[in-house]
């Protein structure tokens, strides 16, 4: 699961995501409003966790600038402002859910799971995504084209879901690989080429009506053929 934190004190940024990193997430980090939200509006995080007083741009102007662009990422909004009418505002503009500081990290990695199964159950509530004459049921892995079935790998899968849920728009290398494989990964740009390769040869079959096209120096996109 991949994490961003948006957090101006350094020291508790870096305690946070040291913390968060042993328990096995991915995270990055960002001190400041202004690059937070550019990050942030790159959509390929799980769960995003929101300081309030943030250089720049702060933290209910981030929100609102993730929301105003139809990001639906969970959020936690931290802050020191503890008054009532401090989390109305965070909740109201899209805020998931609110932790005021200080705080215990176990009371935020709780409320980080709460917020992941959260998302959990509403993928699995959506089962199967159907694209043209192609179903794409991501539990299982299974592309289903009429009454031909091909099973992907994982990485397949999240790639594909990647593509359909931005279908139309095209997606940049280097997009798909912070999203699927993630910034700190081993892999380099040219895995996503291989694994494009790979969904088109399941995928892009005669009878399926999508493709996937290569958009020349700026990456993939994702057609419905009519």
């Amino acid at each position: 699961m991949r994490l961003l934190l948006i957090e101006d004190e350094v020291n508790i940024a870096d305690a946070l995501a040291h913390i968060l990193k042993k328990h096995k997430y991915e995270v990055d980090v960002f001190y400041d409003g202004e690059v937070g939200l550019d990050n942030a509006l790159l959509g390929i995080y799980d769960v995003i966790i929101l300081d309030r007083m943030l250089p720049s741009l702060n933290g209910v102007d981030v929100l609102k600038g993730i929301r105003r662009e139809g990001l639906k990422t969970p959020i936690i909004f931290l802050t020191a402002m503890d008054g009532i009418t401090d989390r109305v505002e965070g909740l109201d503009h899209g805020a998931d859910d609110y932790l005021v500081k200080p705080f215990s990290t176990e009371e935020l990695l709780a409320r980080i799971r709460a917020l992941l199964r959260r998302k959990e159950n509403d993928i699995h509530e959506i089962d199967v995504i159907t694209i043209g004459n192609v179903e794409f049921t991501p539990s299982s892995l299974i592309v289903k084209i009429n009454n031909i079935q091909n099973k992907l790998t994982f990485k397949e899968g999240q790639l594909l879901e990647y593509l359909i849920s931005n279908k139309g728009f095209v997606m940049s290398k280097d997009k798909i690989f912070d999203k699927i494989w993630g910034f700190n990964s081993e892999s380099d740009l040219t895995i996503v080429e291989i694994y494009i390769h790979n969904i088109r040869k399941k995928v892009a079959i005669k009878s399926s009506n999508i493709s996937i096209e290569t958009i020349r120096g700026l990456g993939y996109k994702l057609k419905e053929e009519k």
